[in-house]
């Protein structure tokens, strides 16, 4: 064989094994659902609850939503709430898909306290980043807390699987690594329930504090999702310009 021949065969070899890999490197995109959702066109708004499932948690949040023009819409957990977090995954990727059969181009979601655990196994196990354009977690612990492992320690009917599964270390939690689409993390320092409180931490998410921005303020866990400087946040973090880091204190 010639040099010019051996050489455009090289050449043809090539194109087609860069077009190969750009074909896979698609075909996994597609498969995962990596394509990220679009940030112009905000979309529904979901609301995951906490441990136990309180939906009333999140009424009032809702609402303020809603006067915003928005549908938001509270996810009932299945059973009481305390029942396997992926199952709770798998209940919410059901309410993200009956949202897109009515027409939303994709979701908000806002995952108070263990809803935020929730939110993070449904993008990551359910192919949630597709459908999802932002995250908005409230007093999450995405890296566990000491109560749910005081829990587990006893064993038994008092820490059920979410209980279990919410403690440091856990299978799930082991797993919890980088924010896959724009995040808007907030706590509180003087979280009762969540300690440490700075479990809401989360690698490449916004991360705030409360009383980074509003210094002095007393905001419990329960009252994160009523307080007005938190919703406020929520608010901004929803909405169409980039999730960036507050730097002032703001009502809603």
């Amino acid at each position: 064989m010639s040099p010019r021949r051996r050489l455009l065969v090289g050449v043809v070899a090539a194109l087609v094994l860069v077009l190969a890999i750009a074909g896979g490197v698609a075909l996994l995109l597609e498969r995962d659902g990596a394509e990220p959702a679009d940030q112009a066109t905000p979309g529904a708004v979901l609301l995951v609850p906490g441990y136990g499932g309180n939906t009333r948690s999140l009424a009032q949040l809702a609402e303020r939503i809603r006067a915003t023009g928005r549908t938001a819409t509270v996810v009932a957990p299945p059973g009481d709430g305390t029942g396997d977090l992926r199952e709770q995954a798998r209940n919410l990727r059901d309410a993200v898909d009956r949202a897109k059969d009515d027409g939303a181009p994709s979701v908000d979601i806002v995952g108070y306290s263990a809803g935020g655990v929730v939110t993070w196994l449904f993008l990551e196990e359910y192919e949630g980043v597709a459908s999802t354009r932002r995250v908005v977690t409230l007093g999450s612990p995405l890296h566990g807390a000491k109560l749910a492992a005081a829990g587990a320690a006893f064993g038994g009917a008092a820490c059920p699987a979410a209980c279990r599964q919410l403690a440091p270390g856990s299978d799930v939690l082991d797993d919890v690594d980088e924010a896959p689409v724009p995040w808007l993390s907030i706590w509180t320092e003087n979280d009762e329930t969540v300690q440490p409180p700075d479990s809401a931490r989360f690698d490449g998410a916004t991360n705030v504090s409360m009383q980074s921005i509003c210094p002095g303020v007393t905001i419990s866990h329960s009252q994160l999702p009523v307080d007005p400087q938190v919703t406020a946040l929520v608010l901004k973090a929803i909405g169409t310009e980039p999730v960036t880091a507050p730097t002032s204190c703001e009502t809603a």
